[in-house]
């Protein structure tokens, strides 16, 4: 699910996934930096969030990671991009930086 925030805000985009009750990740294998909301006290599930800054705001791609790759080699798992509880949680995140927004 793709979320676009538009307008400034007075966090930045980084700041605004943290007041979500998003964490910091950075991938060991690649450096890629991305945001996580654990949904348990384990690892999985947890939604898995990715920001892309935008030249007039940025944009929060977020899905919910059920598992840990099955099989061996392989970094693909099973990820819930749409549906009810991904829906709820871009809401969630709408709702939360909708209070925070300048413009």
């Amino acid at each position: 699910m793709r979320l676009i925030f538009t307008g400034q805000y007075n966090l930045n985009p980084r700041q605004l996934l943290r007041r979500c009750g998003y964490a910091e990740f950075v991938d060991p294998r690649t450096g890629e930096t991305s945001y996580v909301r654990r949904l348990s006290n384990g690892f999985y599930p947890r939604f898995h969030a990715y920001l892309e800054r935008k030249e007039d705001g940025f944009q929060v791609n977020i899905h919910l990671d059920q598992k840990q790759a099955s099989y061996h080699g392989h970094t693909k798992h099973s990820g819930e991009y749409e549906g009810e509880v991904v829906e709820r949680e871009g809401e969630r995140i709408k709702a939360a930086t909708a209070a925070l927004k300048l413009t």
